[in-house]
Parts: C-alpha cells; sequence; structure tokens
C-alpha cells in the first residue's frame, strides 16, 4: 500500500529592526534589536480559518505532522483561541508534533553541538507542556540532513527524521521510500510539495486547477511506498486568500486518497510499516531547503557564522541567561537567508544592519563582563 505523510510547518522568526547605535549606550536588549511579535489580527484569523480546514480534512479521514517553532508556540499559548484550535486539532488522535531546534536556529552548523541539542530540548519541553506529547520525530532548521545530524538524531532517542529529498543524495531515486542513515528518514518530495505550497494558484501552471483528484492521480502514477510532502502554513494561506479551491482540495483529499487505496499517515506509523533502505550518499553529502548555500553560500554569511559561534564561546562562559537568549534569536536562519546572494541589493542592506546590530551587542557583552 501507498502512504502519504503531510507535514505542516509554523514558523514566526522575530525580524531584525532597522538599527543604528545612538548616542549613550544601552544595555542589549531584545526591544533594541527585534520586532515584538505581537498578535497580527489578520494572521491569527487565517490561521483560526485555516486549522477549521484541517480539522473538517482529519474528520474525512485524514493525518497530519506539524512542526511549529518555539516562537511560534509562544504566540499560540498567548492567544486562548489559536491554542484552543489547535487543542482541538490535538484532541482528533491523527496529529503528530515533531521537535525541532526552538528558534529554527543555525545551531547544527556549530562545532560544538550542545547548543544544537539545549534546543531541541527546550522545543521538546514546550510541546510536551503545551499538547502533552512527547515527540518522536526530529525535523532540523530547512530540512538539513548530515550523516553527523542522523547519528546525532539517533543518540537524542529520536524513532524518525524528516529531510530534504534533493538530487544530490538521492542519486537517480526519488523521495518515495523510507530511508536509514543511522535513523529511518522521510525525505520532502521536492515538486508535489511545491505543487501545492507554489503553484497551486498559478493560473498560467499546467497544473491548474489542481483538484484532489487529479493530485492523487499524480500520487498514485508514482513507485515507491511514501509519499512525504512538507507543506508551509503561509504559503497556504495565501493561497487561502486568493482563492477558495485550497479549501476543497484539502478537505476532499482523504477522500480522494483513500479510494485509490492510498493511506495517510504520520512520520511513526511509517517507520513501522515500510522497509528501510540505506542512504549511502549522506555518508559523504549533506543537504538542506533551498540548499547548504542559501544558508552559508557567501563570504558575509560565513563571517556571521564565524561571528554567533566566537560569540556563543563567550556567553557560555558567563552563563549569563539574558544573553544567551539574545544570542539564539541571532542564530534564525531567516537572518541567514534575508544574506543570500540572491536576495541582492537588498542582501547587503540587510549584512549591513545585522553587523551594526550584531556588533552593538558584543559591545554590550564585553563591557557588561568588565563592570563585574
Amino acid at each position: 500500500m501507498k502512504r502519504v505523510c503531510i507535514c505542516w510547518e509554523l514558523t514566526s522568526p522575530y525580524k531584525l529592526k532597522w538599527y543604528w547605535p545612538s548616542e549613550g549606550y544601552k544595555k542589549p536588549s531584545f526591544d533594541i534589536y527585534f520586532e515584538s511579535n505581537t498578535d497580527n489580527h489578520d494572521l491569527v484569523n487565517n490561521i483560526l480559518k485555516l486549522n477549521e480546514i484541517i480539522k473538517n480534512s482529519i474528520n474525512s479521514g485524514a493525518k497530519y505532522t506539524f512542526n511549529i517553532s518555539g516562537p511560534c508556540l509562544e504566540q499560540i499559548v498567548a492567544n486562548k483561541e489559536l491554542l484552543k484550535s489547535f487543542k482541538d486539532i490535538t484532541n482528533t488522535n491523527c496529529v503528530e508534533f515533531t521537535a525541532s531546534p526552538y528558534y529554527q536556529s543555525v545551531s547544527f552548523m556549530f562545532h560544538d553541538k550542545s547548543e544544537f541539542i539545549s534546543q531541541i530540548e527546550k522545543h521538546v519541553n514546550l510541546i510536551k507542556n503545551t499538547f502533552h506529547q512527547n515527540p518522536q520525530t526530529l525535523i532540523n532548521t530547512q530540512l538539513f540532513i548530515s550523516d553527523e545530524i542522523t547519528k546525532l538524531g539517533e543518540e537524542l532517542g529520536f524513532k524518525c527524521m524528516i529531510g530534504e529529498g534533493s538530487h544530490n543524495i538521492l542519486q537517480k531515486d526519488d523521495p518515495t521510500y523510507l530511508y536509514k542513515n543511522h535513523i529511518p528518514l522521510l525525505l520532502r518530495h521536492i515538486n508535489l510539495s511545491e505543487d501545492i505550497e507554489k503553484r497551486f494558484t498559478n493560473h498560467t501552471w499546467s497544473g491548474y486547477p489542481l483538484i484532489a483528484d487529479k493530485f492523487t492521480a499524480w500520487i498514485d502514477s508514482i513507485e515507491g511506498d511514501i509519499i512525504t510532502l512538507y507543506l508551509d502554513y503561509d504559503s497556504i494561506i495565501k493561497h487561502l486568500n486568493q482563492s477558495d479551491l485550497i479549501i476543497k482540495f484539502i478537505e476532499e483529499l482523504p477522500k480522494s486518497l483513500a479510494k485509490a487505496g492510498i493511506e495517510m499517515v504520520n512520520p511513526l506509523d511509517v517507520t513501522t510499516r515500510c522497509k528501510t533502505y540505506p542512504l549511502s550518499a549522506l555518508k559523504k553529502e549533506m543537504t538542506a531547503r533551498y540548499g547548504v548555500n542559501s544558508l552559508v553560500g557567501n563570504h558575509v554569511q560565513h563571517i556571521y557564522m564565524h561571528e554567533l559561534e566566537h560569540t556563543l564561546y563567550q556567553i557560555n562562559k558567563t552563563d549569563n541567561k539574558g544573553y544567551q537568549d539574545l544570542h539564539r534569536c541571532f542564530q534564525q536562519n531567516s537572518i541567514f537567508l534575508d544574506m543570500n546572494s540572491t536576495n541582492y541589493p537588498l542582501a547587503y542592506e540587510n549584512a549591513v544592519n545585522l553587523f551594526s546590530i550584531f556588533s552593538d551587542f558584543k559591545r554590550g557583552l564585553i563591557i557588561g563582563e568588565k563592570d563585574k
């Protein structure tokens, strides 16, 4: 039997302010450097609407997986209506929550993996306290996987991971099987995921309009055991604001798949029902959503990565929780993506702004230590 695993990603990164140090230095704080994640009523209403569609889909036989970042979870917990909405979905017993680095950070790239492990533990604890689930599936930032990271996932006790199904690790194969490199791996099917994420409302796309039966037929025609779709909530909300077709698609997909004998599953279901195949290329290769170069593909990104790691070493020596929390916000992968060369010339402006902020943060750290 063929199976489909759909994972929804919800992130809400802290955005850097446009910043220039003013006269008279202040002690580094979140409010100086970052925009606060206050409730956006339109966004909250859109999430509530999409959650209701997801719930209707579950009532029609769907199973879903959620990867929700720490900052986004904090916003959900702070909003009673949002929290109730997610708990209503959870109470269907058809939802699995995954673990990830709390801040969707690049900590997995640090030589010392203790920061990476700490953020995963922090995220697991928040999931436990909020939804009373103990996550068994690990999803690294930007779906990054490597031999080292999959081995670490196994050592941390996770049952499986979801990673990017890119060509450099799959060679001629498709991401339609359960692979294993230290730990069982589900790999995102890039084309099918982006058919929904990026092309759904594109009237010039050859697949438009995408309906449940058509999508099911595509899946049915593909060889393999498991199709893993990894979908960004924000992208689906954009479709929702442009067309009601996405509502019908999500609600009808479970029934359409069931008619074709295709089962909707969570990652843990896959680990017990599918044979695993070795992923030998991962011994030499690594992969991430949008490519590893999107995070560290230019000189500025490399310099900033070095600055982050060096500063973390200083902070760990001080054991200052305030500076540690700020530093973790500076590790967000969104900051690296904003400096991606494909965003030129805005990437240049983002880099100048970032280094202005981070220089002030380091100044505060150094002065603060001298004052002790």
